[in-house]
């Protein structure tokens, strides 16, 4: 198993959850954390552990990104105007490696970001190589034509597995994908409860 997969599952079993509600999570077989103490009879969990899991598991969600721009992004939700949660939603979902992840461009955030580095990406026609690049209302997110084969990007296209959210307009022949709006947080199709609520708490405590 790589690396990338590796982590993957971890995160999946570390919060006892199907974070992206894949048929192949080991959570759907063994509910537990990972490791020789996962079975351990949970303990209660104070408003601070709540807290931070509510952050892991988001955090998570967005193919595990660094602390640090999980921060940047937290304090720019702060700063605009609005509901911070709602603000915070929004910018993550804005995220280009999370518009390829949600036009079933690829079959994971994790690939996503990949597909992105890599050179595989247009926005407006112009190629974008940044993962955390923020896309804008109207702008057109595409496959580069040389791309368009891949084996990786017809099968997540042709994959019954999930939906293209409605802020998100799909041409899966043109492959390509025109991010309408920034979403609220009713309008995410997570396969979990999120609770970014309690990111705020957390960072705001």
């Amino acid at each position: 198993m790589s690396k990338r997969h590796s982590a993957k599952y971890k995160i999946d079993r570390r919060m006892g959850e199907n974070i992206w509600g894949r048929p192949k999570s080991p959570v759907n077989a063994r509910q537990y954390g990972p490791g020789q103490h996962g079975q351990r009879r949970k303990q209660k969990v104070s408003d601070f552990g709540l807290q931070l899991r509510a952050k892991q598991k988001l955090k998570g969600f967005y193919g595990n990104i660094t602390e640090k721009q999980f921060v940047r992004t937290y304090e720019e939700a702060d700063r605009r105007k609005g509901n911070t949660s709602e603000n915070l939603i929004g910018l993550l979902e804005s995220r280009l490696d999370a518009i390829v992840y949600r036009a079933k461009f690829v079959p994971t955030v994790f690939a996503a970001r990949q597909f992105v580095n890599h050179g595989h990406v247009l926005v407006n026609g112009k190629r974008v190589n940044i993962a955390s690049y923020r896309v804008k209302a109207g702008d057109i997110v595409s496959v580069r034509e040389r791309s368009k084969n891949m084996a990786l990007v017809l099968e997540a296209l042709q994959s019954g597995e999930r939906d293209t959210p409605d802020y998100i307009e799909l041409d899966p022949k043109a492959m390509t994908a025109k991010f309408i709006r920034q979403p609220e947080f009713s309008e995410v199709p997570y396969a979990v409860k999120m609770e970014p609520n309690l990111v705020i708490e957390f960072y705001s405590s």
